[in-house]
């Protein structure tokens, strides 16, 4: 091969080799006759290529990475070291078979292999001729086909419009190469060197800036003469490019601002991107484009999308708002717009899951299946607000995540406790720094879809303040009436939310404002009996806590006498969650002993409970105490379920004054002043002296005088107190009462009457006076829950003093 011009690799723009590149001859027409003389080998190892085509003639440098590449090419560089080289269809394609190769390649010889640091191997290749696969031999290690030769039709020596074509790409090519500040002038020598003209036509071809498929197509032609009219094409259009970018350049080149520069930088920068494989602007644009139209949103909302997404393109993406505008549209991508899961219908399963999760409840088990068998009728209901209401600890919470499983439905919680923005219901507005979606609309993102079990925990505790007030917030999203149109501040048009189920939980409903409680359907979840308690633990707590701190039921065990015993001794709630830390206090005990290698029972013993959690906290036999005067049992509601009451009462000589203490509210003070106006006007119907009225003061006590208490229920309570002072009778024993009274001698009805029921049993009460209106809140009441409790109801104040008071006398009573 002769080798009289030289061309070097660094003007071909081969970099990273070594810093001494070798000099690579270029084409002669000598070279070409003795490459068209050489006789094609009958087999091929295929090398296929993922970004570029060779040429016959080309030299390129082609970085392997793939093991089948690099075993290929180490078997060829020992060898013969000539290869055949495919372009591939796909350049996604890792690991490409004959059905991803294009039918066409060329024959290469391999001329240097560079091992580089990165582990991948380099060579250096030059195509000889074109060849098309024929019969594919086999795939491994390595693609190995049968090829046979493609002829080349070349034109005549005399014909002038090949030589005009010719000449017009000689004379295109320099004046690219003028024009582009990229190409180096180098580069102008190689083009004038070359005497072949099939060289030029590859060599050219071979260096444009075109797809892969563009030229494979020029490879693929035949005739050289329809082959260097088509690289001719190309490179007019090329060149017009490059004319008018320079022109464009040149204009603005006088007055560029600042602006301008950063936003050419960016073009730059978006360049680098691309080359990086990294995503670029425009292309952030078409994959919201892309989708955008998978998305099942409204006309309405899918122009309102389009119409922001323009607003987008239309912006410098180095300035603020660019980031707000794309977030906003992130955010509208993100929702799950009409994307809902299918519900499961099948009830028993749902009642086994309810059954399994929670004890007791069987109200609202109830209300939940009825619900559900609702939905499965009709399958277009609009899901109700449900909220449970009832004391901390009973299991509200973890009743929504219950629902949600039953339902086959995303479980979504979020917890309103001393939220007092309403932005945080509603969001910002987008314009303001810092700004945000509200959080049901960020929940809804994260549940993914618009139909989640949606729990509003603690919707009693919201508050308000100079930021707005969130339970009017709360007002839209709780309508099903409004809520199909739900407005957030941020995302600017109405979101459905009338296929949530949402699900509120309070402790208190006299927090909640009162037109947000109206759009609620409140079920009340009252608190558990001892045995109930006992089972939960039994069933629930002990096994959960055994997890928690690595033990098994081979490490401890406590036998339902002893859950009954911490349950009675040092739990005085209507929930479990003090049940549950005494519990997690017996088991760390265990766990301390395992892990110190100490002697301890596994069978847990009430010396052991006495041991771990100290003496019992509540003794039972001090609530039966009847043996002073004015000292009587009342039952009371409080945030944490129901709880007894005592009252006392004394008298000292004086003049008649009335004191109230024990923190008591300005109702429960009115209650004392009715039960004492009432005594004092029905005297001697009661067998009252009403001089002592003027000789002696009264005092009324409510012991725990650090607990505020309040409420009109403890009337007949203190009543009883009163009489059972001034007449120095007991009261009955075990006996407890709860009523409001009036001054015309009349008890009315309570509220709270199974929280009240519950602690009657908790503190072994046996007989309960209640107004004859609450009968029917008893009749409520599950029979297991009334066993062993005796009612008396009564509608006058007489009844309930001649029900609570003995004939009998105290030791020692006063002589009135």
């Amino acid at each position: 091969m002769a080798k009289t011009n030289f061309l070097s690799l660094d003007s071909l723009s081969l970099q990273d080799f070594d810093e001494n590149s070798e000099l690579i001859p270029l084409m002669t027409p000598e070279d070409e006759a003795e490459i068209n003389n050489e006789k094609l080998p009958s087999a091929l190892p295929i090398l296929p290529l993922r970004n570029t085509v060779l040429f016959p003639g080309v030299v390129i440098p082609i970085t392997a990475g793939r093991d089948k590449s690099i075993k290929l090419i180490n078997d060829a560089n020992n060898g013969s070291k000539v290869i055949g080289v495919v372009a591939q269809k796909d350049i996604a394609v890792e690991d490409p078979g004959a059905a991803d190769l294009y039918r066409v390649g060329t024959v290469a010889r391999i001329l240097k292999v560079l091992k580089m640091p990165d582990g991948n191997t380099t060579i250096i290749i030059q195509g000889k001729k074109r060849f098309e696969l024929d019969e594919i031999i086999s795939e491994k290690p390595y693609i190995s086909a049968t090829v046979k030769e493609v002829p080349e039709a070349k034109p005549a020596v005399d014909n002038q419009e090949f030589s005009a074509i010719i000449d017009s790409i000689k004379d295109l090519s320099l004046r690219i190469i003028k024009e582009s500040p990229n190409i180096p002038t180098e580069a102008t020598f190689a083009i004038k060197n070359i005497e072949s003209n099939s060289f030029l036509v590859n060599f050219v071809s071979s260096n444009m800036n075109l797809l892969v498929k563009e030229k494979q197509e020029l490879l693929e032609i035949n005739n050289l003469q329809e082959r260097a009219l088509a690289t001719l094409k190309y490179m007019t259009v090329e060149y017009q490019k490059l004319e008018l970018k320079n022109d464009i350049q040149s204009k603005v080149q006088s007055d560029i601002n600042q602006q301008q520069r950063e936003y050419f930088l960016h073009q730059q920068m978006k360049t680098i991107q691309e080359e990086l494989g990294g995503m670029s602007y425009d292309e952030e644009i078409e994959e919201m484009q892309e989708r955008a139209d998978k998305k099942k949103w409204s006309d309405e909302v899918g122009e309102h999308f389009n119409k922001e997404l323009a607003k987008l393109q239309r912006m410098n993406p180095q300035v603020a708002e660019y980031s707000i505008q794309r977030n906003y549209l992130d955010l509208f991508l993100d929702l799950p717009w009409n994307d809902f899961s299918k519900d499961k219908f099948d009830l028993k399963r749902a009642q086994r899951i309810l059954d399994r999760d929670h004890y007791g409840l069987e109200d609202v088990k109830k209300r939940i299946i009825e619900y559900l068998a609702v939905l499965k009728l009709r399958n277009d209901m609009k899901s109700p607000i449900l909220c449970f209401y009832g004391p901390p600890g009973v299991g509200k919470t973890s009743l929504g995540k219950s629902i949600a499983e039953a339902l086959g439905r995303e479980y979504v919680r979020m917890s309103l406790g001393g939220l007092r923005d309403e932005a945080e219901i509603r969001g910002h507005r987008k314009t303001y720094i810092g700004a945000m979606p509200g959080r049901i609309l960020q929940n809804l993102k994260k549940a993914g879809t618009s139909n989640p079990v949606f729990v509003l925990d603690e919707i009693d505790k919201l508050s308000s303040s100079y930021q707005g007030d969130p339970s009017s917030a709360m007002l839209e999203v709780l309508d099903p009436e409004q809520n199909n149109e739900f407005y957030d501040n941020f995302l600017e048009v109405g979101y459905d939310l009338s296929k949530v189920m949402f699900i509120a939980t309070a402790n208190s409903l006299s927090t909640i404002q009162p037109a947000l409680r109206d759009r609620m359907e409140i079920i009340n979840v009252t608190g558990y009996t001892i045995e109930e308690k006992t089972e939960i633990a039994r069933r629930h707590l002990l096994p959960k806590q055994l997890k928690e701190h690595g033990l098994t039921t081979n490490h401890l065990k406590i036998a339902k006498p002893q859950l009954e015993k911490i349950v009675e001794g040092y739990t005085r709630e209507s929930g479990v969650r003090s049940l549950e830390k005494q519990i997690a206090k017996m088991v760390r005990h265990a766990a301390k002993n395992i892990a110190m290698e100490e002697k301890y029972n596994l069978k847990v013993t009430n010396e052991d409970i006495v041991e771990v959690l100290g003496s019992p906290k509540l003794e039972r036999d001090k609530y039966e105490n009847n043996e002073v005067a004015g000292v009587v049992t009342g039952l009371a509601w409080t945030s944490v379920g129901g709880d007894i009451l005592f009252i006392e009462s004394i008298l000292s000589k004086g003049k008649g004054d009335l004191n109230i203490t024990g923190n008591l509210g300005k109702v429960m003070k009115e209650s004392a002043t009715i039960a004492m106006e009432y005594i004092k006007a029905n005297a001697e119907d009661f067998g009252v002296n009403s001089d002592i009225f003027g000789k002696y003061n009264v005092h009324i006590h409510v012991p725990e005088g650090a607990t505020p208490k309040d409420g009109p229920s403890a009337g007949i309570t203190m009543l009883t107190s009163l009489m059972s002072l001034f007449t120095q009778r007991k009261v009955k024993k075990s006996l407890a009462m709860t009523g409001e009274i009036t001054l015309r001698g009349k008890v009315l009805p309570v509220g709270g009457i199974k929280e009240k029921i519950l602690a009657a049993k908790r503190a072994r009460i046996k007989e309960i006076i209640l107004c004859e209106d609450n009968k029917r809140d008893i009749a409520e009441i599950k029979a297991e829950y009334l066993k062993g409790l005796t009612f008396h109801y009564v509608k006058e104040m007489s009844e309930v003093l001649e029900i609570a008071l003995t004939k009998q006398k105290v030791k020692n009573a006063k002589i009135l």
